[in-house]
């Protein structure tokens, strides 16, 4: 709800689940359902109005949404709100309406920062559009976050990675990282039946995504999320690129396959791998594949909780 226009990856009703806005009254039974279910909690969770380009939609509705958030902010409640939009549709005013109801974080649909791609792909705004709201949105004092998509149509490794350096230049706080999608009912979807947009391979798209949430990680950017949330309606109307319900936990077996791999360098023989205790699943790897890659290599891995460890540091010792 609010988009001017239909992006080349959207199919709202997918994405979102929900073909119809909430009313006022449901908005406040799933705070007060969230407010019992959190508990103590609470004070740690936010009110997220996603789905949708929440500045773009009617004014009046707008407003009512936030003032029905308002009363489950504060002492005992939620710690303030956090929004989804597009960079074009934000500006002095509204940033002034949202300082005053309690909005703590917002986040930009950017997809890309290349011209070409946004441009082919019916973004319907520019790089410039971001660069000004992302300026505007820091200077008002909200946390900024960045939302980016993974091979859309005609984008290219160098092109991804430009978007990544941009988040970076432009001090985002956080950043979701989304890999495309191609579902039914939108123009990608008719590009690949011709035959013009191939999607990345998952194998590729784990790739460029484990580079980025390192390269993420260590510019001390948070990443929220890597992938689509698994989703009944999204598994319905897919038809090629990237869904898997873990897909993030895919990239953090790569990252941890690639520390591994260099810290070990040409060697062969049985090691003893020390990680995180958070982290030994990714070490291991999903299935085994990593102890098993490495297996295929006449290395024999046994992968062991240190928690004086950050997460992706790796200490090895050779079995002697």
């Amino acid at each position: 709800m609010g988009c001017p226009h239909l992006c080349s990856f959207c199919n709202q009703h997918s994405i979102s689940g929900s073909d119809a806005a909430p009313s006022i009254s449901q908005v406040k039974l799933i705070l007060d359902n969230a407010l019992k279910t959190l508990g103590e909690r609470v004070s740690e969770a936010q009110i997220a109005f996603f789905g949708g380009s929440f500045t773009a939609i009617p004014r009046k509705y707008m407003e009512q949404l936030l003032n029905a958030a308002q009363p489950y902010i504060g002492e005992c409640g939620f710690n303030g709100i956090r929004i989804s939009t597009r960079p074009d549709c934000i500006d002095e005013e509204i940033l002034s309406l949202l300082k005053k109801n309690n909005v703590v974080a917002i986040e930009l649909g950017i997809q890309s920062m290349d011209d070409d791609v946004l441009l082919l792909n019916d973004r319907g705004h520019d790089s410039s559009d971001v660069i000004n709201a992302a300026e505007l949105i820091k200077s008002y004092g909200f946390e900024l976050g960045a939302q980016m998509m993974v091979g859309l149509y005609a984008d290219n490794e160098q092109t991804i990675r430009h978007t990544a350096s941009e988040i970076v230049r432009l001090e985002f706080d956080t950043v979701r990282i989304y890999p495309v999608a191609v579902l039914k009912g939108t123009k990608l979807a008719e590009l690949y039946n011709k035959g013009e947009f191939v999607p990345p391979t998952i194998d590729s798209a784990i790739d460029i995504c484990a580079d980025l949430i390192m390269y993420f990680t260590n510019e001390n950017i948070d990443i929220i999320r890597v992938g689509l949330h698994a989703s009944e309606v999204v598994e319905q109307d897919f038809i090629a690129g990237i869904y898997h319900p873990a897909f993030r936990e895919l990239c953090e077996n790569k990252i941890y396959y690639r520390l591994i791999k260099h810290e070990i360098g040409g060697k062969v023989g049985e090691f003893t791998v020390h990680v995180a205790s958070r982290e030994i699943s990714k070490a291991i790897g999903q299935n085994k594949s990593n102890v098993r890659k490495f297996m295929q290599q006449n290395i024999n891995l046994k992968i062991k909780p240190n928690d004086s460890l950050e997460k992706y540091q790796v200490v090895i010792l050779k079995e002697v």
